[in-house]
C-alpha cells in the first residue's frame, strides 16, 4: 500500500510539473528561464531530438506533401505566376529586365510559396489524423510524464525542476514575479543615480584634493579612482559593484562602502520600523475609533492632532523634544547613544509623527467609505451587532488603501531620515549620504541610496502579500493567473 502511494504521489507530481509546464510555455520570458537553468539537459536533449528528427513522422509527411504538389505541377504554376508578376512590375515601373535576376528572384519566391503551401496541407492531414506537429516542446513536454526520465535528470536539471514545481503554487509565482520586478526597479535606481551623479557639475577630485589642485593630481585622482573610463564602462563597474557587494573605498577617508553602509544602515531601519510600528498601533484604533464616531468631540479632536502632526516640520518637533525633555525636564539624553536605549525614543517619536497622523486620517477616511457599503447594511440588516460587523466586514477591507499609504509613507520615511539623524546626532544611512553628496563620492551615494532601494522594494513585496491576505478578491485573481 505504501508504495502505491509513493508512486501515486510521484506520478501526481510529474502531471502537475507538466501542466505548470504548458502554462509557462506560453510565456517567452519563462521559456528563456527554462531553457538557462536546465541547460545541461536541454543540450543533451536538442542533440537526441535533431537526431531523433531524421526518422520523424511530420518531416516524412512533408516530404509526401512536397512530391504530391510537384507531381501536379504546382511548383511550374508558380514559377509562371511569379515571373508574370514580376515583368509586369518592371514594365510599370520602367525598369530594366534582367534575365538572370529575374530567374532567381521567380526561384525563391516560388520556392518559399511552394514550402508554405506543403506545410499548410501537412498540417491539415495531421490535424485530421489527430496528431500533433512534432517540436522541441512537446518532445520535452512527453518526457516530463515519464519517471525514469526525471530520476536522471534531477539532478542537472533541479533548479529547473524546482522552477517550475514553484510556478505550480500561484501564490509563490506571485511573489517570485513581484521580487523579479524588485530586482529591475533597483537596476534602474542604479542607472538613475549614478547618471544624475555622472552629469554632475562638482569635481571630486577638486572638493577633496582642495583648490590648490593641480591638473596632475586632479588627472592622477581620476585614474585612480576610474573616473577617467567612459560612462558605460564607470555603470558596468557601478552595477557589478552593487551585485557582488564590493563598491571599493569611497573617495573621502578610504574606508571600504560597504562596511561603512553595514554600520549605519541599521540603526537607521530600526528607528524607521520602530516609528512604523508606533504609527501602526496608535493611527489605526484612533482612525476606526473616529470613523465610528463621526463628527464628534473624539473625532474633531484627533483629526486635529493629526493635521498638527502634519504640519510640523521634522527638525523643528526635534529641537523642540530636545529642549523640553532633554535639557529643561532631563528626562532623555539630547542625542543617540547605542549604549542607551532611552536615546532612541525622541528620534523614534519625531520620525513617526507625520505617519502616524497621516495613516490615522486615511484609516478614517476608508473606514467611512466602508460603513457605507451595501454589504455593510446588509450584514446590519442580518442581525450581527456593530463590533462583529466592524471586525468581521469593515476593518479588513479598510486597511487595504491604509496599507499602501504605509508602505508609500515607510519608503520616503526610511529615504527621509537624515533630518532627523541630523537633529539627534544619529550616524545612519541618511546622514551618511548627505555628508557624500557634496563631493559628490559616487561609491558611497550609489551604494547608501541603492541598498535604501532594496529595502524599499522587499517593504513593497512585503505589502503585496498583505494584499493577497486581506482581500479575497486578490486571491481569486492570482489563482486564476
Amino acid at each position: 500500500m505504501e508504495v502505491k502511494a509513493s508512486t501515486r504521489d510521484g506520478n501526481r507530481l510529474l502531471c502537475i510539473m507538466q501542466n505548470s509546464y504548458d502554462k509557462m510555455h506560453q510565456r517567452n520570458s519563462y521559456n528563456c528561464i527554462i531553457m538557462i537553468l536546465g541547460l545541461p539537459v536541454h543540450l543533451f536533449l536538442f542533440m537526441f531530438y535533431v537526431w531523433r528528427k531524421r526518422d520523424n513522422t511530420y518531416s516524412s509527411l512533408l516530404e509526401d506533401s512536397k512530391r504530391s504538389l510537384a507531381d501536379e505541377g504546382f511548383k511550374e504554376k508558380l514559377r509562371l505566376e511569379f515571373r508574370n508578376q514580376l515583368i509586369r512590375k518592371c514594365e510599370f515601373f520602367g525598369q530594366h529586365v534582367n534575365e538572370s535576376e529575374l530567374e532567381k528572384q521567380v526561384e525563391n519566391l516560388a520556392e518559399e510559396r511552394f514550402l508554405k503551401i506543403a506545410r499548410e496541407k501537412t498540417d491539415k492531414r495531421l490535424l485530421k489524423e489527430g496528431k500533433t506537429k512534432s517540436s522541441y516542446s512537446n518532445f520535452f513536454r512527453s518526457l516530463l510524464s515519464q519517471p525514469l526520465f526525471f530520476f536522471l535528470t534531477l539532478l542537472p536539471g533541479l533548479l529547473m525542476y524546482l522552477f517550475i514545481f514553484m510556478y505550480s503554487n500561484p501564490f509563490v509565482k506571485y511573489v517570485f514575479e513581484r521580487l523579479v520586478i524588485s530586482v529591475f526597479v533597483v537596476i534602474g535606481v542604479v542607472i538613475l543615480v549614478f547618471s544624475i551623479l555622472y552629469i554632475s557639475p562638482f569635481e571630486p577630485a577638486a572638493n577633496i584634493i582642495g583648490e590648490t589642485a593641480t591638473p596632475e593630481q586632479i588627472s592622477a585622482f581620476n585614474r585612480l579612482h576610474g573616473l577617467d573610463l567612459p560612462y558605460l564602462a564607470q555603470l558596468w563597474e557601478a552595477i557589478k559593484g552593487i551585485v557582488t557587494f564590493d563598491l571599493g573605498a569611497s573617495y573621502a577617508g578610504n574606508e571600504d562602502v560597504i562596511t561603512s553602509i553595514a554600520k549605519k544602515f541599521p540603526i537607521t531601519l530600526i528607528i524607521s520600523l520602530l516609528s512604523l510600528v508606533m504609527a501602526v498601533l496608535i493611527a489605526v484604533p484612533i482612525g476606526i475609533i473616529s470613523s465610528t464616531k463621526p463628527n464628534s468631540f473624539f473625532d474633531y479632536t484627533f483629526m486635529f492632532i493629526a493635521l498638527l502632526g502634519l504640519s510640523i516640520p521634522n527638525f523643528w518637533q526635534g529641537l523642540i523634544f530636545i529642549l523640553n525633555f532633554s535639557i529643561k525636564l532631563q528626562w532623555l539624553p539630547a542625542t543617540y547613544n547605542p549604549q542607551n536605549w532611552l536615546s532612541v525614543i525622541m528620534p523614534i517619536i519625531v520620525l513617526g509623527t507625520a505617519l502616524t497622523a497621516s495613516v490615522s486620517r486615511m484609516t478614517r477616511s476608508s473606514m467611512l467609505e466602508i460603513i457605507n457599503e451595501d454589504y455593510i447594511i446588509t450584514a446590519k440588516a442580518k442581525g450581527l451587532n456593530k463590533r462583529q460587523v466592524l471586525w468581521k466586514h469593515a476593518v479588513g477591507n479598510a486597511m487595504i488603501p491604509v496599507i499602501t499609504v504605509i508602505g508609500l509613507l515607510f519608503g520616503g520615511m526610511l529615504g527621509g531620515a537624515a533630518v532627523t539623524e541630523k537633529v539627534f546626532n544619529i550616524s545612519g544611512i541618511g546622514s551618511y549620504i548627505v555628508d557624500k553628496q557634496f563631493i559628490p563620492d559616487i561609491p558611497s551615494i550609489l551604494g547608501g541610496v541603492v541598498y535604501v532601494a532594496i529595502t524599499i522594494s522587499l517593504i513593497n513585496v512585503i505589502i503585496d502579500i498583505l494584499y493577497a491576505y486581506l482581500d479575497p478578491r486578490i486571491r481569486s485573481k492570482i489563482k486564476q493567473y
